[in-house]
């Protein structure tokens, strides 16, 4: 009895098209106890009856949850996520604190990246998208050798020697997270292998949406690694520069609503009543640009409030030295009648100090009435709630504060 080819290697053999799959372990899930379970049809025929199901996402194949249905998806079983590895970890979003806690639990099964077999992983954690920093800012030629600056976005866990299932028990926390935060950004967690006498190797990573956290409740995470979406370099860096770049100078042209972030402020304010005057607390700054050579900044704050026809308003803070997260825990008091801060603006900018040369404008923002969003309620709660010390973040953008010529004269 002759035997057709296409019978004999399974191909196309059910009625209708087959749709194409990225593995042919998908044709052949990972069945259950039950009586499909000890069947014993042949090669030909399971081809048969799997076929069809193809046509179904390979998560639906297994029976386990979506990553929207909130359930951790460590049932998936493709080539591509078991050969990496899986990464336990928790993560919980305290919304009065404005922190994100990521708590780097363990990793299981990672691929091995040694000649001995093993591997010598560590875990990095960066927010997209984080804080767009000028061109030159990304990496420099210290004696013809490219060095990659460090972003401020970015945190990492110690390195687990050779071994392919490391436990670290690690809490690491972003500071300065809002609500907004929440809504758009993505948390990227990646697994590497340290090498001493070469380059780092990724093995796999995993992008958690922040919107599917909930404030102030723990969720846990046991999910299979992916491959690298994107390989990163100097020359990759380098265009992600020129990208932030061009697009800086194409939404400077619409509006500073929508330039690229520079890190954030915690402010706090205060009307006293009994001092008759506007308290001012520069309390710390969070994942600022970095915008000297060795990957940092040397952050101070000047903060104005305009109108200022005698040009009195002027404050400014003590210089942080080479970081990216200053605390500063400084005040500065205005002496000025409630009613005459309706008309006012308070300007804060950071900026990086440099020796002998002129200083560099990290980011800035203006509270008052021509501000919008969380600048303008912040302002509006202060004149509202006298002798009421008020705390906020706000968002740094590239674009200097609008002088006081867009607001009625005082």
């Amino acid at each position: 009895m002759t035997i057709n080819i296409q019978e004999h290697m399974a191909i196309n053999v059910c009625p209708g098209p087959i749709r194409p799959i990225r593995q042919i372990s998908d044709y052949f899930p990972r069945r259950g106890p039950g009586p499909e379970g000890g069947s014993g049809r042949g090669f030909g025929e399971a081809a048969t009856h799997l076929a069809p199901l193809a046509l179904a996402p390979p998560v639906a194949l297994l029976g386990a949850t979506t990553p929207e249905d909130g359930a951790e998806v460590d049932s998936y079983d493709s080539d591509d996520a078991t050969t990496l590895g899986t990464l336990e970890f928790d993560l919980l979003y305290d919304q009065a604190s404005c922190t994100l806690h990521c708590s780097i639990l363990r990793a299981k099964g990672l691929k091995p990246m040694d000649f001995n077999g093993l591997a010598d992983p560590y875990v990095k954690l960066h927010l997209l998208p984080g804080a767009c920093k000028p061109l030159w800012v990304y990496g420099a030629y210290i004696e013809n050798t490219f060095v990659p600056i460090p972003q401020a976005n970015k945190l990492k866990t110690k390195t687990q020697r050779n071994t392919l299932n490391p436990v670290w028990n690690e809490d690491l926390m972003y500071s300065g997270i809002t609500d907004d935060d929440i809504t758009h950004k993505v948390l990227r967690i990646s697994v590497c292998d340290e090498d001493k006498l070469s380059h780092n190797e990724f093995i796999g990573e995993i992008r958690i949406p922040l919107r599917r956290l909930k404030p102030s409740q723990k969720k846990h995470f046991n999910i299979c690694l992916e491959r690298q979406l994107a390989s990163p370099s100097s020359m990759s860096a380098a265009l992600r520069g020129i990208s932030c770049y061009l697009k800086e100078l194409e939404q400077a042209e619409q509006g500073p609503g929508l330039l690229e972030e520079r890190g954030r402020i915690l402010r706090n304010l205060s009307y006293s009543s009994l001092r008759r005057g506007l308290l001012v607390g520069i309390v710390r700054c969070a994942h600022l640009a970095a915008m000297d050579v060795n990957g940092y900044s040397d952050p101070y704050v000047k903060t104005y409030l305009r109108p200022d026809v005698d040009k009195k308003s002027k404050h400014k803070t003590g210089v942080k030295k080479k970081t990216l997260n200053p605390e500063f825990n400084e005040e500065f008091f205005y002496e000025m009648e409630l009613s005459a801060l309706a008309t006012k603006t308070l300007e804060v900018t950071v900026w990086d100090y440099d020796i002998g040369k002129s200083n560099d404008f990290i980011g800035g923002v203006s509270l008052g009435p021509g501000a919008r969003g969380e600048a303008r309620k912040h302002w509006g709660d202060c004149l509202q709630q006298p002798d009421t010390a008020l705390e906020r973040w706000h968002t740094l953008t590239s674009e200097l504060p609008p002088a006081a010529g867009a607001l009625p004269s005082a």
